[in-house]
């Protein structure tokens, strides 16, 4: 492997499939050292064999890192901070899509466990090692425009943030795979502009640091739940590859500019898009932060 001095460094979650490894091994192109959080260690060591393979020169780090388990996420984290220096793109990529509601080992939805509860654990654990001028990538997804709080939920239909109390927990009543999904990426955006807020106003001296979410396009990947999977024949006209879909991405990690799309929500196309309703309310967006620390054994913020 060959050394090269001052390598940016890249922490990304989910590089065995689909746009994740699309995006590790143009990071590692790019001369990232790129640091794969996966669930499976030996999937990621042969998706680290292919890269190094195709790219001779790319430093990449595996790290076991299971979302669904807040241990698991703490104990990747520990590794990232003692094994490497300041981070310069944290990209949140990996997902889930399940067809039956299930509990991880803490007692969580998995669906928003994966896809929101480990995330936010993993970035509150490794913002303090944000380089200046640092980047956080959330991929979204335009699924969160059909996320909705249902009348059958009591309570919901007037007031949405009791419903965030229902995401987390695997036995809530009408739970669906479709709304699962939804509401998990409508979490992602709602973090997203949560932690955006808080960025904006860190004290001065302390390090530069943008947060990006963006819609990755519809990705033909092996997430398409199976329902999806039957109708494909019929939809296949509007997915993209993985090469496809991983270009925002890349195009918010890469970009000696998109530092400046701080707090902004991209579509497939590097566009500036418009989230729903829901993503852009502010009150939903804070009772999701405060709710992630609590789920997450994080303290509350000081003066909340």
């Amino acid at each position: 492997m060959n050394a090269i001095v001052n390598r940016p460094t890249t922490v990304i979650t989910g590089t065995t499939h689909g746009i994740g490894r699309v995006a590790a091994q143009a990071l590692a192109q790019a001369g990232h050292r790129v640091v794969m959080l996966v669930r499976n260690p030996q999937a990621g060591a042969q998706v680290r064999e292919a890269i190094v393979a195709a790219v001779p020169a790319a430093e990449l780090h595996v790290v076991a890192c299971d979302l669904a388990s807040l241990a698991q996420v703490r104990r990747a984290t520990e590794i990232v901070c003692a094994e490497h220096g300041p981070i310069d793109r944290l990209i949140h990529n990996a997902g889930t899509v399940a067809m039956r509601a299930h509990a991880t080992v803490d007692g969580y939805e998995r669906v928003f466990a994966t896809n929101h509860l480990g995330p936010f654990l993993l970035n509150h654990g490794l913002l303090h090692r944000m380089a200046d001028g640092g980047r956080i990538i959330v991929v979204a997804s335009c699924a969160h425009d059909r996320a909705r709080f249902s009348a059958d939920h009591p309570g919901e239909a007037t007031d949405p943030y009791r419903a965030l109390d229902s995401l987390a927990h695997p036995t809530a009543p009408g739970w669906s795979a479709r709304q699962a999904y939804d509401r998990s990426k409508l979490a992602n955006i709602l973090f997203t502009f949560a932690l955006a807020r808080r960025l904006a106003v860190m004290a001065p001296g302390a390090p530069r640091i943008s947060a990006h979410c963006l819609h990755p396009g519809i990705v033909h990947t092996h997430l398409l739940p199976a329902w999806l999977r039957l109708l494909k024949p019929l939809i296949s006209r509007g997915m993209i590859d993985a090469q496809a879909g991983a270009q925002t991405l890349l195009h918010l990690a890469l970009h000696p500019d998109a530092g400046a799309l701080h707090g902004c929500y991209l579509d497939e196309h590097q566009q500036i898009a418009t989230p729903s309703l829901l993503a852009r309310d502010v009150a939903l967006q804070e009772a999701l932060w405060s709710r992630s620390l609590r789920w997450t054994g994080l303290p509350p913020e000081p003066g909340v």
